[in-house]
């Protein structure tokens, strides 16, 4: 049983057992990994601390991305976001982990994120029946039948020194992710050179700088142009108020 809890400090790892270095390494790697601990931002800093929409970012050291303890997950609830209301996402999410997740350790009500086994184990009328992913059933059930069988291995692109184009091609080639997923994806890998643009940027972009005229991803493209390799991290702290 491990527990990560909040402290004023930053985070504590709670276990109920021993563990050994090898056991302590990994978890240590985990943590890093969910906490973006590996990222550097202070050439961001330099750039936010020059545009008052993203001084916040500064002052508070924002910049991080909670990211999940696996690509697998994080690819899931990405293609969960598409198409959908955020509420939506909430219940397709519920559903997938509570029909195929563990339950915790001591609990009854409160599930693991199910393993690409479990997932793979069942069928696409199944997925669809029970957790009503409508057409995202059959790319959810390729993914975890693809991890399960060996054929893909999402964790290596954690480490990968793929330049960011070929790591996008990467993702394009999992059925399920579009443009949109990527760019989120990529985030999440550390790379922000793509804008997550969906019906929500180009509202708020319009409002922002186009008097909330109807635009197109051309205009978010541009708004956010100058800000090279950061302009997804931009984008995603900018302050909309």
């Amino acid at each position: 049983d491990l527990q990560i809890n909040e402290i004023s400090a930053g985070v504590k790892v709670d276990l109920s057992e021993q563990i050994n270095a090898g056991e302590k390494s990994e978890i240590n790697q985990a943590v890093n990994w969910m906490f973006g601990l590996d990222q550097e931002f202070s050439d961001f800093y330099r750039l936010a601390k020059k545009e008052p929409k993203l001084k916040h970012v500064v002052d508070k050291a924002q910049g991080r991305i909670l990211r999940s303890p696996s690509l697998f997950e994080d690819v899931i609830k990405t293609i969960l976001t598409t198409n959908t209301t955020w509420a939506g996402t909430i219940r397709m999410t519920e559903a997938l982990v509570t029909q195929f997740g563990d339950p915790l350790p001591g609990e009854t009500a409160r599930y693991a994120f199910p393993t690409p086994e479990a997932i793979a184990a069942s069928d696409e009328q199944t997925l669809r029946d029970t957790t009503r992913l409508g057409y995202r059933s059959p790319y959810i059930l390729n993914l975890a039948q693809e991890i399960a069988a060996g054929s893909l291995d999402l964790e290596s692109l954690k480490s990968s020194d793929l330049p960011t184009d070929q790591l996008r091609k990467e993702l394009l080639s999992i059925k399920g992710v579009g443009n949109y997923a990527a760019a989120n994806l990529l985030m999440l890998l550390g790379h922000y050179e793509y804008l997550t643009i969906d019906s929500w940027a180009l509202k708020m972009v319009s409002h922002e700088w186009y008097d909330d005229t109807q635009i197109g991803p051309e205009e978010v493209e541009t708004a956010f142009e100058d800000w090279g390799k950061w302009k997804g991290l931009a984008y995603w702290l900018w302050d909309w108020s």
